[in-house]
């Protein structure tokens, strides 16, 4: 079984909202499975324990409080969302709109939803709202909620009480539990109304049970509503408006003893769905392409476990997977133990960039696939990438550069830099290549003007002067990160690090060398997509 990571902005030992207690008994039904299951709290989840856990399940819950870094980092891991209170919404709150279907400009949060393996609604009309409004199908409803064993013994031991002739209504300083608006509804229409709470479950359960009814307006629509199930478990007559989702289950028309083993039973059947979704990820294989994948540790080894994880998540999925170790300090004392590829090539010189299309030769597939140490694909970059190939055969990159004279910082960009929506040709492209194994045969067929820069713009060059073979970026569309070669480029790849922008190399150096590799491959026949002559 796989380690779980659950995130949440609170526990239930914090707050004892319905929310906290459906994570907590969650969490319990997967322990109970077997799974090692620990609670982080939204605020301390940060970007360095994703990279360390990366190879667990994570379930988010309540993310109020989960920094962007974080959430953007999540996308190269496996994560499961258990949706609360519409947090796909500015408002949260799909009620304030025409059949609780927001205007697009409401809608956040929707990438992180999509990039969610499933994302686990409440009632059956709480995972219908969520689906119209995000329009994904990754969204699943458990049709029920949850009650913890000792809950449900506690609703039992009062489905049936002696009344008194009052109205309940659920005292609450939160506004979105409606009380200002029950207890007016109560004055208008002449009820004797008593407000109840109490923080401990058995003593509130029995206060509700004792009363005639319950009136509750909540002032939101609520994912599910186990007051509104409660008040009815304990024969309670339920007086509420249309924020109820729960009121949409067709056994919310039970009462007392039925309504609550309908309950049972439903509980029994959604818990079974989480378990088996769980279990169905980790079974689930991907087909698999005839693909070599190289990885290139450079200076960023933390990454590598990340790509990793990424490539395991791939549509398709490689044949196999190596890793490229170049000598530096920066990679001294990190485990290599830990790197579950197939072959690991640990050099004792730093080879730079030219090393791991060295090692491509020794592949024994079609297609080869290579990543800088800052690139992190999305999980249908090769399913992309071999799409592409059908209708574009060539060189195909995640960073496209497009020159615009004999000097190579004066470019256009293409790829997930500007999220071009069709493919698109390219001069060169960097940070993730695919192409075909046959085609490395151009690459080395002159020596380069430097070892220490620019194979990107040599491959390029020769492959298209002596193979006819040009260069592409694949579609990176603004609206499906999943098929970007690079999906956190911005927050990887912008460091001290970079080869462009560290102290080992300096900015005019690291720019002049491939000024120099551009203008030799003018002089010896390039053919750029804007013609460009020296």
């Amino acid at each position: 079984m796989k380690k779980i990571l659950w995130t949440s902005d609170f526990s239930a030992q914090e707050v004892a909202g319905g929310a906290e207690l459906v994570d907590a008994h969650l969490m319990s039904i997967l322990t109970g499975q077997g799974h090692d299951v620990s609670f982080i709290k939204a605020s301390q989840l940060s970007p360095e324990i994703v990279k360390r856990s990366i190879d667990c399940v994570f379930i988010v819950s309540n993310f109020v409080s989960l920094s962007t870094a974080t959430k953007q980092l999540l996308r190269s891991a496996t994560y499961f969302i258990v949706e609360h209170d519409h947090k796909y919404l500015r408002s949260r709150d799909p009620s304030r709109f025409i059949n609780l279907e927001a205007p697009p400009k409401e809608i956040i949060n929707r990438d992180f939803y999509k990039r969610a393996t499933k994302v686990f609604c409440q009632s059956t009309k709480h995972g219908e709202v969520v689906r119209k409004n995000l329009q994904l199908d990754n969204i699943v409803a458990f049709g029920c909620t949850f009650w913890s064993d000792e809950h449900l013994q506690i609703l039992q031991d009062n489905v049936t009480s002696q009344k008194e002739d009052t109205f309940a209504v659920l005292e609450s300083t939160n506004w979105v539990k409606g009380q200002r608006a029950a207890e007016n509804h109560c004055k208008k229409s002449n009820l004797k109304y008593k407000l109840i709470s109490d923080p401990s479950y058995a003593n509130f359960i029995k206060k509700l049970a004792s009363q005639k009814g319950l009136v509750f307006f909540p002032q939101v629509f609520e994912t599910f509503s186990r007051l509104a199930v409660e008040a009815r478990v304990v024969g309670c007559e339920l007086i509420c408006n249309k924020n109820i989702s729960a009121a949409g289950e067709p056994w919310f028309s039970l009462k007392g003893a039925k309504l609550l083993e309908a309950v049972k039973t439903h509980q029994a059947t959604a818990e079974r769905l989480l378990i088996d979704t769980l279990r169905e990820t980790s079974e689930t294989s991907a087909p698999t392409a005839d693909i070599t994948v190289i990885m290139n540790m450079y200076r960023r080894p933390e990454n590598i476990p990340l790509q990793i994880s990424a490539l395991k998540q791939q549509t398709v999925q490689p044949k196999e997977t190596w890793v490229w170790i170049n000598a530096h300090e920066d990679n001294l004392r990190f485990d290599r133990g830990k790197l579950n590829v197939d072959k690991i090539f640990d050099n004792d010189y730093n080879w730079k960039f030219y090393g791991r299309f060295a090692a491509a030769l020794l592949a024994d597939t079609e297609y080869i696939a290579i990543f800088d140490d800052d690139t992190i694909p999305g999980a249908q970059w090769f399913e992309n990438c071999l799409e592409t190939m059908k209708d574009h055969e060539g060189i195909l990159g995640s960073a496209g550069v497009i020159l615009k004279d004999k000097y190579y910082v004066h470019h256009d960009r293409c790829g997930w830099p500007t999220k071009n929506e069709v493919t698109t040709e390219v001069d060169l492209v960097g940070h993730a290549w695919f192409f075909k194994r046959e085609w490395l045969q151009y690459l080395w067929s002159e020596k380069p003007t430097t070892w220490d820069n620019g194979e990107d713009i040599q491959f390029s060059f020769l492959a298209k002067k002596l193979g006819g073979i040009k260069t592409y970026c694949p579609p990176h569309p603004s609206n499906d990160s999943s098929l970007h070669g690079s999906i956190l480029g911005n927050e990887l790849g912008i460091d001290s690090k970079a080869t462009s922008n560290n102290n080992e190399t300096s900015h005019q150096q690291f720019f002049t060398e491939r000024d120099e590799v551009v203008q030799n491959a003018l002089r010896n026949g390039w053919q750029t997509v804007k013609g460009i002559q020296l």
